[in-house]
Parts: structure tokens; sequence; C-alpha cells
């Protein structure tokens, strides 16, 4: 008699992710095995449907297309062979992402080495300049590729090491991803002229991070050598002609790493062959110009493991895969038991992985500015100061040179990311302006503001009640005047029931939890019988849906964010969640009602 089979600790949902998938397929087209993709055409699928009218691709279904998840999409659809729907139009988009002198992730967002890389690759991919897309069919301005190479230089540091943008440089905050980054988007977007660094003192740099076991660290202050550290450091040595200082240890360090199944793990003593190492490793092989077929059958056999019914990829098994917002989401929820809410309050406490502070949207990965603020507010670390402390470094070192914050290390700012940072804090009983620049900050939220007295998610932005009421709490967290957001909230007010994020006719689930945690914040009341009646009107079979015209739910974060809202209208304060430290209420006052969830 068989046992039980595993189960997760998390929660999971069973669908792909398009890191996953971009990553499941690209690995298995570098070891000549796409043949091995499972349901080439419903992943095909999948990709597609991240399309966006505007020809970007965006993480999820319905989202903003943004320059991240229009290299994966497209990347992905190449290596399966399938044609890319409106190429112009996806090359249109990337113009708009350009701003004056390298990229943004999206339209308004500030240039970083992120984005950068990823629309000069998906510009040379298309057929397009990489230095510069233009919208047209006009050749692109030499000025504008010089103006690339002249950005990308600054981002070279003092010891020698590249940043995530000039200001980060700057400040010392070199990365071998930033280097990664950095390098590939100088040889899509010019690989005839001469790298824009001294070469030789990046090259040192980079060597300096192989520690004696052979693997490679992220910066200095790295905990422990990694495989995604590795893959980076050995890829753009290796795009500037160079090799690591002992590339025999590097390539030992990758070989040691494969577990049982003959995949790869991440790093010393991770338990799990997730699809991310795997991709690291074999790209890691390839740089150092290692064989890779003695490891190709059993990274294609792992690799099928982590197949989604119904086209693309998770990092583990399905059955497995816990993601640290489904999670969360499940532990906020009021009807959530108390044995089973700790077990995923444990759980969420394990994405606190090496190397970054914050919690991880998947074990294994960068850390994610809103899902440690949806991790904390379902109560991780509330009984371990440590942990705590640990978030609160993290987020002091995630603040971008601009002021702002963005969802990951080196990503640019936005309002969503800056909102949740500074709610994260509050939750953790620190004090704003003891741990971030709290002036610059405020001219980030600044540069956001719009004429009408709203704001926009980011520089340049129209106005959104989200991101008005999103600045907001920055601005009460930082200890700033707070507008009343009385006019706001009437402007986004739906006579039916509900808020609008644009206008005032269509309302939907986000921009409602917003607007109700708005009102509680300021001490304004809550109409709960409209409430009802707009929980009534995203009510459905399979739970609850983020707009009135969706057919179906949205999944575990509409119910959390809608079983909140129904304990609102009910009479309820909040979540009955695992009791915090008294310290949670930090600089922002005592944590009683809603939590202030942010998404997008």
């Amino acid at each position: 008699m068989t046992g039980a089979p595993p189960r997760a600790l998390g929660a999971t949902t069973g669908d792909p992710d398009l890191w996953c998938t971009y990553a499941a397929i690209r690995t298995l087209s570098w070891l000549g095995r796409t043949d091995r993709v499972t349901a080439p055409d419903e992943t095909a699928g999948y990709l597609l449907s991240r399309r966006n009218h505007d020809g970007g691709y965006a993480w999820s279904a319905g989202m903003t297309s943004d320059a991240w998840a229009t290299f994966y999409c497209t990347e992905a659809l190449r290596d399966l062979d399938r044609p890319l729907p409106r190429p112009e139009r996806t090359t249109r988009w990337l113009a708009s992402t350009w701003t004056g002198e390298a990229y943004g992730m999206l339209p308004g967002q500030g240039a970083e080495v992120w984005a950068t890389h990823f629309s000069t690759r998906t510009a040379a991919s298309l057929g397009g300049d990489a230095a510069t897309v233009t919208a047209d069919a006009t050749p692109p301005d030499p000025a504008d590729r010089e103006r690339l190479l002249r950005w990308l230089g600054s981002l070279q540091g003092a010891d020698g090491g590249l940043g995530w943008t000039p200001a980060d440089a700057r400040r010392g905050g070199a990365d071998v991803r930033a280097c990664y980054y950095g390098v590939l988007a100088w040889a899509a977007a010019a690989p005839e002229a001469a790298p824009p660094w001294q070469v030789d003192r990046l090259v040192a740099w980079l060597r300096a991070r192989q520690d004696e076991s052979g693997g490679f660290r992220f910066s200095p202050a790295a905990d422990v050598p990694c495989m995604w550290a590795t893959y980076r450091a050995a890829g753009a040595l290796a795009a500037l002609g160079a090799t690591p200082a002992d590339p025999e240890g590097c390539r030992e360090w990758v070989l040691r790493l494969r577990g049982a199944s003959g995949a790869f793990v991440r790093w010393e003593g991770y338990p799990v062959a997730d699809v991310w190492a795997s991709f690291c490793a074999v790209g890691t092989l390839r740089a150092l110009g290692a064989p890779t077929d003695a490891v190709a059958d059993a990274v294609a056999r792992r690799i099928g493991e982590l197949a989604c019914a119904g086209g693309g990829y998770t990092y583990r098994e399905p059955v497995l895969a816990a993601d640290a917002l489904t999670t969360a989401a499940l532990a906020l929820e009021p009807g959530t038991g108390g044995e089973r809410r700790a077990e995923l309050v444990r759980w969420l406490e394990t994405c606190q992985l090496p190397n970054e502070g914050g919690v991880m949207y998947m074990p294994g990965r960068g850390a994610e500015v809103r899902c440690t603020l949806w991790a904390v507010a379902a109560g991780a670390f509330a009984a371990d100061p440590a942990g705590r402390s640990v978030v609160t470094d993290w987020l002091s070192g995630l603040q971008n040179g601009d002021g702002g914050f963005g969802y990951w290390s080196g990503r640019g700012s936005d309002l969503v990311s800056t909102a949740s940072a500074v709610e994260t804090l509050r939750l953790l009983g620190a004090p704003v302006p003891a741990v971030v620049d709290v002036d610059a900050l405020l001219g980030f939220t600044a540069a956001c503001a719009r004429p009408d007295g709203g704001y926009g998610h980011v520089p340049g932005a129209p106005s959104s009640l989200r991101a008005t009421l999103q600045a907001h709490r920055v601005l009460a967290a930082a200890g700033a005047p707070v507008p009343d957001p009385t006019p706001a909230l009437e402007r986004h007010r739906v006579r039916g029931g509900g808020f609008a994020n644009e206008g005032n006719r269509l309302p939907d689930l986000l921009s409602t939890y917003e607007a109700v945690v708005a009102q509680e914040r300021a001490g304004l009341p809550v109409d709960t019988g409209r409430l009802a009646v707009f929980l009534r009107s995203v009510d459905r079979p399979d739970g609850t849906a983020w707009t009135p015209l969706a057919p179906t739910g949205g999944g575990p974060l509409a119910g959390a964010l809608g079983a909140l809202l129904r304990a609102t209208a009910d009479g309820a304060r909040g979540p009955a969640g695992p009791d915090l430290p008294e310290e949670r209420g930090g600089a922002g006052g005592a944590n009683t009602g809603l939590p202030a969830l942010t998404l997008s």
C-alpha cells in the first residue's frame, strides 16, 4: 500500500506561470528538445493570451503590457516556431517605452537595465533596430544609439561592476544580474561598437564574485552562491569574450547541484529541482562552452513533470507549486481555520530565502515587494523579530534613486510598488522616515501627480483612483499632508455600487477594495449597503469576479478581497487573522480594518 500523495503546505492553483513557461521552453530549445514541449498548441495559446491590443504582452491576461512579459512571450513563441501576431504593433509598443536614452519597463516608467535588456533583445528579434525602436518605418536617429551607449556606460560604478541605473551605480549597487543585462543590451543594440565600459575592470569585478566553491554570488553582500548568479556572471563574461577565473571549478559546481532527478537545484542544500535552476544550469554550461548532452534527457524529463494541464509550466510539480500571493490570500480569508492558517503563514516565511530579504512569489526566485506585503499582512514574521528586521533592511535597500520602489530589485519605480513598500513597513512597525529617504520618496510621489488633483501609477500616466489612493498612503506614511480622498472617491463612485479605477462607469473589485481602505483610514463612513450591492454583482458560483462583467470568478486573490469586503459589509473589522505584535501599527497607527493590499 502506497502512502498518501504529497500535499503542498502553501496554497496552489495548478496554473502556469509566464516566467516558468519561458524558462522551460528556452531550456528545451537550448538542449535541442523542443519536441518535448508538453501540449505545444495549448502552451502557445497560453502565451498568446497575454498579448494586449497595444501589441505588448502582460504577465497575466488583462494586465498592463510591460517589456518583461513582452520579451518572455515573444521569445518563447519563437522557440516554439509560432508566428507573432502583428509584430509591427509590438515594435510600436516598444517604441513607447523609450525614454530618450534607454528603456522603461512600460510607458512613462524610468529607464533601468532590466527593461533596456528586454526591449533591445525583443527589438533585435523582431528585426527592428535594437538601439531605439521607431514607431514607423523611418530609420532610427544615430544619435539615439549614442545616447543608449552613453547610458549603458554610465551603469559602471567605481568598483567596476554595473548597477541597475546610473544612480544605482553611483551608490555602489553593482549586481551580476545588472552586469548581464547591461552587457546583453549592448550586444543586441550595438555589437559593432566597442563596449561602453572599462572592460578589464568589469571582467575583474565579475570574476571576483566567484567563491571557492566554484559558484558565483550576486554581489559582495550576497549570502550564498546560487545558480541564477552563476549563469548571469558566466553569460556576461562570455558576451565580453572572457571566462570565469576558474571555469572548470564553475562547471564542476554546476554539475554538483544535480538533484536525484538529474535536473538541478538553485543552491547547495535547496531541496527542489525547479525550472529556473535547470534553466540557469544549462545556460551556464553553454556560456562555459561545456557539453550539455549528458544532462539533456534528465532535464527534459524533469521539465515534463512541471507542465500544467491546458498548457504552460510552473516551477515544480503543479500539485506542489504553491505561491506566496495565493497562500497569503487563503490565510487572509476570514473563514480559514486557525491550524491551516498557521501552516500557511509558516510556508510564507519559508519564501524568505538567502540573498534577498523579501518574500518571493515562488521559492527560489527573486523577492517581490507586493508578495512581501501580502505575506506580512497575512501574519508572516509576526513572532519573528529577526525575520521582520531582514524584511525592513531589504526594503531600505530596495528604494530606487528616484525615491520610489519597483516590484523587485532594480526594476523601475511605480506607485503600486511604492505603496506596497511603505504599507509593509507600517505593518512591521518600522517608521518610514527611519528606513527610507523620505525627501526622495515624496519627490517620486510628486512626479506622479496630475493636474486634476489625482495621481498616475508612473510619472506622466493618466490619473486613476487606485494610483491616487496609493499616493495618499505614501504621503501619510512619510508624515506629509494628505489630501482629502473624498473628491477622488466621488469622481470614481459608481451609482449602482462599487468604485471604478477610471471614470465612474464600470466598477471593479481592486478599486472598490482600495476605496474602502481609504474610507476607513480617513474616518469616512463606508456605505455598506451599496458595498453589498456591488459584492452581489461580482458573486459567481466559482468565486468572486474582478468586475461585474467577468463571467467567472477571479481566483484566490479575488476571493480573498471579496471575503474581506463582505466582512466589512457585515460589520466585521477586517480579517480574523493571527494576532500580530503591538508595534505592528508603526508610524501609520493601529492596524484596524482592512489591510491595504495592492496588486495594480
